[in-house]
């Protein structure tokens, strides 16, 4: 293989858990939405719309993750790594549950401004902060995860959470 397929390959790898966690939740939270305001269902515009954004969370957390400052306590007990990176994720993701509801109103008003105004005017913010808290919860989960995966090895964590692997899968 190339280099560049290599690359593209990794690339691809690191970016698949991050992105796949994100589908999974964002599923939750769009389903706990429709709950809340007892619409019917999922729609599939509702699964592109969550795909999409699983897909940008992944690649952020993936950039995030080689910013020099997004590891700032390496040598200190995980909870302050995971603290950090929760904090900064959910940063992230008051901006994009921001814009989205933001998205929904411009489409209407067709103008920043008025958009905004409308937002903030007719939100429920109760919903919009319970959805925030819920992903608060499940990015802190993220971060648990990822952090036990990079201080333990993925490898043995796999192994830890799973099991070992019957004896014949490993001759295989």
């Amino acid at each position: 293989m190339s280099s560049v397929t290599e690359k593209i390959k990794e690339e691809f790898l690191k970016v698949l858990p991050p992105t796949i966690f994100f589908f999974v939740i964002l599923h939750i939270v769009a389903l706990i939405r429709t709950l809340m305001v007892r619409e019917t269902g999922i729609t599939p515009t509702t699964t592109a719309s969550v795909l999409i954004s699983s897909l940008i969370l992944g690649k952020s957390v993936l950039i995030a993750d080689m910013l020099p400052f997004i590891n700032r306590f390496p040598d200190k007990p995980l909870v302050w790594n995971v603290s950090w990176k929760t904090l900064m994720y959910t940063l992230v993701a008051l901006v994009i549950h921001y814009l989205e509801r933001l998205y929904d109103f411009w489409k209407e008003t067709h103008n920043f401004a008025a958009a905004n105004h409308e937002l903030l005017t007719h939100v429920s913010w109760p919903r919009f902060w319970a959805v925030q808290i819920l992903l608060l919860t499940l990015i802190f989960n993220y971060c648990v995860i990822a952090e036990l995966a990079r201080a333990l090895g993925k490898k043995r964590l796999k192994t830890m959470f799973f099991g070992p692997l019957p004896k014949a899968s490993k001759q295989s």
